[in-house]
């Protein structure tokens, strides 16, 4: 139960954080709810006016059982459906069940004890008249057929347009009810500026106190080791108002859970707690506000799957799943920038991965700053594989310094090329947006796009993220699988569209940064790859890179100087050469014969140049190396994009600095 533990510290200390309201952590024994309904009454509980709200949140008071209902009664204390607060929901040919009497039970409990409300009271002494759906029907908020029962659609006949209540509530197989509306309320009391119900601090402690002191059932808290009152129900709507899974649960009394290891029953559960597990109602409450507010705050998203990373001390962390480029503050983000970019010179002798581990360095520095040594950062990932329950998927404990040092070395040895675009202010004009390649490495979203395509299943971008998340926070080895389908998608530049071709780059990009970085995790190979252009690998694979890129290039001046626009013979026989290399050279070197000739009256000190660069890269593969039709590894792609990087940016004699190949332009 470190996980429980865990979440009920960074709640304490989210307390104690000076943060704006719209950001506070939820109180205990309250709940997040859309309301649809807001009804305005006086102190004295007359009916002033109603309104329906348009996507509107509320945190609503709740007891134990109604935070988790997902059917039965369990009604909220204050703010409900129609079918609890309204006695006259009924008579109005409701078709649910009406649960008024429980509700109002339980309101009068409140109202006659010593935690009482003014607010409370004015909501009892009107829900007690009967007359919420007819004030609600007279307000217009509310609409009933001709029979004088409440409508579950609106007439499609007729030139009027459907009222708001039709277009907020959800529907079911294309019908509605409006029994399923929540009703919140406001309370107008003299002198008093906060008149909303769920706004209202003094209401909230007044059902957290009352609430706290019903508490019966006394045992062992296994989070906190003392003796205090127990929960039975655990909170639920952890990812969203909608959503029933709940992280502990055990209400399965008459089927297989219980089997063989506890004896628990219904009776010896009211007296004596659970025999599995036992948690307080305060902790509990507690831990499952903090997750709460944790993933709608900071988590990653995608479906129902969350993964959320924080320091229970509530400073901010670097997060694992985020692009870390794009949240780097724009100062840095200048330094990771290849100069190219900056001043259209680069010296690929260097290994411009120091240049971005000096930014992505400084970056880190601020979050070192402000952690302390034993501040404790958790990183856990929940997913839920039926409507009603959750599972922890991924859980781990680090010290701060541990957790920066990880994702740095994921950062670092994971750092290519990728592309980005940006967006520069030109004052009142249309902002201008610019595609620039720094180093850095790809995000968890970007990964499983160039593996599978933005397109990919739910379960695949799972299983993706479950697979990756270890290798950043635990610097594991990264999957060869992965890794070889990245390689395989980037060599297949065919498979893209004409008006994709960037997305093919940036696919490019990613599958780089993953090769070089699984070579350099890889226990086999240890191998590792300066980011840039390296002059003296003669490796075989890493010289056709090199090759494929330089023919790319001669084609592409070519084309350019005839002013067509057209793909190289070298891009859509990329994936052959990358199965067959030495025996598809020999296509692309006859194909090229023309363009040479083109070359040779028009841009003849490029076409120098170029040829001289070639004749360097052929005369380093090794006696037989080069005949061989053995496929290529991802090196290839390093090599070729590295030498591509370096001929576009470049310049070369004679050769116009405007000049783009490809997808350079998009």
């Amino acid at each position: 139960m470190s996980w429980m533990a865990k979440l009920y510290e960074t709640y304490e200390a989210g307390m104690q954080l000076d943060l704006p309201d719209s950001d506070q952590l939820m109180p205990i024994s309250h709940t997040l709810q859309n309301a649809h309904i807001k009804i305005t009454l006086d102190v004295e509980g007359n009916f002033r006016r109603a309104e329906v709200l348009e996507k509107t949140q509320v945190v609503l008071p709740a007891t134990e059982k109604s935070a988790g209902r997902s059917s039965g009664e369990a009604p909220h204390p204050l703010a409900d459906k129609i079918q609890y607060v309204a006695k006259d929901y009924p008579d109005y040919g409701g078709k649910k069940k009406g649960y008024f009497n429980g509700y109002l039970e339980q309101l009068d409990k409140w109202c006659n004890s010593k935690y009482t409300h003014c607010k409370a009271r004015a909501v009892k002494l009107y829900v007690e008249k009967g007359c919420v759906v007819k004030d609600l029907l007279e307000s217009k908020v509310l609409f009933t057929d001709e029979e004088h029962s409440l409508l579950l659609s609106w007439p499609k006949s007729g030139e009027c347009e459907a009222p708001k209540i039709f277009k907020v509530l959800p529907k079911e197989k294309g019908i509605l009810d409006q029994g399923n509306a929540l009703v919140c309320w406001s309370i107008e009391v003299p002198g008093e500026a906060v008149s909303n119900s769920w706004e209202d601090s003094s209401l909230q402690r007044a059902w957290v106190n009352y609430e706290s002191e019903s508490k019966g059932q006394i045992g062992l808290c296994y989070i906190t080791g003392k003796n205090v009152p127990l929960a039975v129900n655990h909170p639920a709507k952890l990812r969203h108002t909608g959503d029933k899974a709940k992280l502990i649960s055990s209400n399965d009394k008459s089927g297989y859970t219980f089997r063989g290891r506890f004896t628990d029953t219904k009776n010896t559960i009211e007296k004596q707690g659970t025999q599995s597990v036992g948690v307080s109602f305060d902790v509990t409450q507690k831990a499952h506000n903090a997750l709460r507010w944790l993933i709608s705050r900071q988590g990653f998203r995608n479906g129902d799957q969350a993964i959320i990373a924080w320091a229970v001390s509530g400073e901010e962390i670097p997060e694992p799943m985020e692009d870390l480029w794009d949240a780097m503050p724009e100062e840095i983000q200048e330094v990771s920038l290849p100069l190219p970019l900056l001043e259209n010179q680069i010296d690929h002798a260097k290994n411009l991965g120091q240049q971005f581990s000096i930014a992505l360095g400084k970056y880190m520095a601020g979050y070192q700053v402000k952690l302390q040594a034993t501040d404790s950062i958790i990183i856990m990932g929940l997913d839920s594989a039926t409507p009603g329950r959750m599972a922890i998927t991924y859980y781990q404990e680090f010290f701060s310094d541990d957790y920066i040092e990880r994702v740095s070395k994921w950062h670092n040895e994971f750092a290519w090329y990728q592309r980005h675009k940006v967006e520069k202010d030109v004052g009142k004009k249309k902002p201008m947006s610019k595609t620039v390649w720094p180093v850095c490495a790809p995000s968890p979203r970007a990964i499983w796009e160039a593996i599978y395509g933005s397109t990919v299943s739910d379960s695949l971008k799972k299983n993706t993220i479950e697979r990756v998340l270890p290798c950043i926070v635990e610097a594991r080895p990264f999957p060869q699988d992965l890794v070889e389908k990245a390689v395989r998608r980037a060599s297949n530049r065919s498979a893209y569209k004409t008006d994709e071709q960037w997305l093919w780059e940036k696919h490019l990009g990613i599958a780089c940064a993953l090769y070089r970085g699984f070579c350099k995790r890889d226990p086999k190979q240890n191998k590792e790859y300066t980011v840039g252009l390296e002059q003296d690998n003669t490796s075989r694979d890493y010289l056709y890179g090199r090759l494929l890129a330089i023919a790319e290039r001669i084609e592409g001046v070519s084309l350019y100087v005839a002013g067509e626009n057209r793909s190289t013979t070298a891009a859509r026989l990329m994936q052959r050469f990358a199965d067959r290399p030495s025996s598809t050279w020999r296509n692309i070197e006859l194909a090229l014969l023309p363009y040479i000739q083109r070359l040779k009256n028009n841009r003849a000190g490029f076409l120098h140049n170029i040829q001289t660069l070639l004749d360097e890269v052929m005369v380093k593969f090794e006696e037989g190396e080069f005949l061989s039709d053995k496929p290529l590894s991802g090196e290839f792609l390093l090599a070729y994009h590295a030498q591509r990087f370096e001929l576009r940016n470049k310049k070369q004699t004679n050769e116009s600095s405007e000049l783009q190949t490809d997808g350079d332009n998009k």
